[in-house]
Order: C-alpha cells, then sequence, then structure tokens
C-alpha cells in the first residue's frame, strides 16, 4: 500500500517562499513520475509540477520561473520549492505518485499567502 504523505505548508507572505516535502512509502519510488497538484475550492485540480523519474520537469504556466520541483530519491522524498508567492497561491497543494497503473495522492497541504 503507497502512502505519501506531505508536509511544509502553511501561511506565507506575499513575495516569500515555503517548501513542500512528500515522502512515499510502500512502493520503490524511483521508478515513477513524481507531481505536484493543487485545488481551489469549487475548481478541479490543476498540475503545477511534474518530475520524471529521470529527473526531467515540467511546470504550469502560473509558476514556471517561480516554483522548482525536485525529488531524492535515497529518502523516497519530492520537493517543491515555491518562490514569489502571489496570494492567488492560496490553495491546497498534493503531491502524486504515478505507477503508471494507478496514481496514488496525498492528503494535501495548505498554503496561504497573505498579501
Amino acid at each position: 500500500q503507497v502512502q505519501l504523505v506531505e508536509s511544509g505548508g502553511g501561511l506565507a507572505q506575499a513575495g516569500g517562499s515555503l517548501r513542500l516535502s512528500c515522502t512515499a512509502s510502500g512502493r520503490a519510488f524511483s521508478s515513477y513520475n513524481m507531481a505536484w497538484f493543487r485545488q481551489a475550492p469549487g475548481k478541479e485540480r490543476d498540475m503545477v509540477a511534474i518530475i520524471t523519474s529521470g529527473g526531467y520537469a515540467t511546470y504550469a504556466d502560473s509558476v514556471k520561473g517561480r516554483f522548482i520541483i525536485s525529488r531524492d530519491n535515497a529518502k523516497n522524498t519530492v520537493y517543491l520549492q515555491m518562490n514569489s508567492l502571489k496570494p492567488e497561491d492560496t490553495v491546497v497543494y498534493y503531491c502524486t505518485l504515478d505507477t503508471y497503473n494507478t496514481v496514488y495522492w496525498g492528503q494535501g497541504t495548505q498554503v496561504t499567502v497573505s498579501s
């Protein structure tokens, strides 16, 4: 059974930074793509960033140049470094692990950016 546990959310001021972490257990981590999504109340979940098993990263246009996704396979952890935060980044962030048969989701972590 795969479990994803996110941490690092919280309150930040506009222009500030936060780093989210997501640690996976129950599955070999290094072979799979990882991603961060986010969801505002009443809206669909949107992809924020994806990192492949080989370390290639892709970003949503809304965060390109501000957010950085990375992974540490030895720690089974994926990170999302969020810089130059904006009030519109205030949403719940979820990490995912894609095993190509199943996509596993974490429980989500709230990020709140004050103006």
